[in-house]
């Protein structure tokens, strides 16, 4: 019997497709190392973005191709993810300790934008990323109740703030500094500066992923992310509806005006299944998200629908994907949260902690 070669199993490996990548495993990179005893093979798998539920889906395909293999007795597949950090806008480095910042944008409000933010940041961390959230919308901050967090946060040494916590990620918000009620009655220059402080200030330690939860339109807050806040890409929310999806269109136009990559779009409230019958009715309209991904160039990350059991959740302080991490609606969202990490996975990495440093003196 012919001794196995690694070009065997490479050559089986190339029938393995990451269907976010949209890559065989060879091609995109993932294969870090194959090792073979006899008839035993041993493969190890490194995805570029957090996988936890996908991850089976590949081992299972791994042995069935790598099996069919003559020669081979068992296929033993190891996977993880490893996630680096991605360039940003030219003029401006990653933060220390955060390996990519994720923008969630709308160009309108009522598109549900800050329920799609939190679960966006709930998926990651359920498929095994360390995340963080940050409620940028000063105005009308929403993450406090949808995280079901209460109290205010603290700092150890009077200048830096330690995040609030809970279901596995860090947020801050302006929420968590004021009374419920109290109105932020603050001029643009305040409100880009309590940002900045928000973000800068908070000791958020080592995370792959910081989540920014925008507010609606292109004011002042999204002029200051662009211009001073280092963001690896943005996911646009709208809804199906003609005036939203024009908006969101403006939305889309400022990123890459910025020169931020949009990872994709996501379209809320897609479809209304009626809970007594069952009738399904688009009742924003249909395929508004599909149109405009394939106008621009960009990812549809997903459709959601119009459920009442995501707002009670979002509500109630305990968010669809862990008030129900085995419903079809959380799988959708941590699927969205794999297609945007995957996203970010094909960008540029950040290269510019490796430069050395170059001294020139006169001698």
């Amino acid at each position: 019997m012919a001794e196995l070669s690694r070009l065997q199993v490479e050559t089986a490996l190339k029938g393995v497709q990451d269907r976010y990548l949209e890559k065989d495993l060879v091609a995109a990179g993932e294969v870090k190392d194959i090792r073979i005893e006899g008839g035993k093979v041993a493969v190890d798998i490194a995805f570029g973005y957090p996988a936890k539920g996908y991850a089976d889906e590949v081992v299972a395909a791994v042995r069935e191709q790598v099996g069919r293999i003559d020669g081979v007795d068992s296929v033993e597949v190891e996977t993880r993810s490893q996630i680096v950090s991605h360039a940003v806008q030219r003029n401006l480095k990653p933060l220390a300790g955060i390996k990519n910042i994720i923008a969630v944008a709308s160009g309108k409000g009522g598109v549900g934008k800050s329920t799609t933010a939190v679960n966006l940041a709930l998926a990651l961390a359920a498929e095994g990323a360390s995340v963080g959230l940050l409620d940028a919308d000063i105005y009308g901050p929403s993450q406090p109740r949808m995280l079901g967090i209460e109290g205010k946060p603290e700092t150890k040494d009077g200048r830096m703030l330690e995040p609030m916590e809970n279901y596995g990620i860090k947020a801050m918000s302006i929420g968590f500094l004021i009374e419920d009620e109290t109105p932020m009655i603050w001029r643009g220059p305040m409100v880009t500066q309590a940002l900045e402080q928000l973000l800068s200030e908070t000791r958020w330690g080592e995370l792959d992923y910081l989540v920014i939860d925008l507010p609606p339109g292109t004011g002042d807050i999204q002029l200051t992310l662009s211009q001073k806040i280092p963001v690896s890409g943005a996911v646009i929310v709208t809804t199906p509806q003609d005036i939203a999806l024009l908006d969101a269109r403006k939305g889309l136009k400022m990123f890459e005006k910025v020169e931020v990559p949009v990872l994709g779009i996501v379209e809320n409230m897609s479809i209304h299944i009626c809970s007594n019958c069952g009738h399904e009715e688009h009742i924003f309209g249909e395929g508004g998200g599909q149109r405009m991904s394939e106008d621009y160039n960009v990812e549809l990350l997903g459709a959601l629908p119009l459920d009442i059991r995501i707002r009670e959740q979002a509500d109630g302080g305990k968010p669809t994907v862990v008030a129900d991490p085995d419903g079809r609606v959380a799988e959708i969202y941590r699927d969205i949260a794999r297609r945007t990490a995957a996203q970010l996975a094909r960008q540029s990495k950040d290269y510019s902690s490796k430069f050395p440093n170059i001294v020139i003196q006169n001698s």
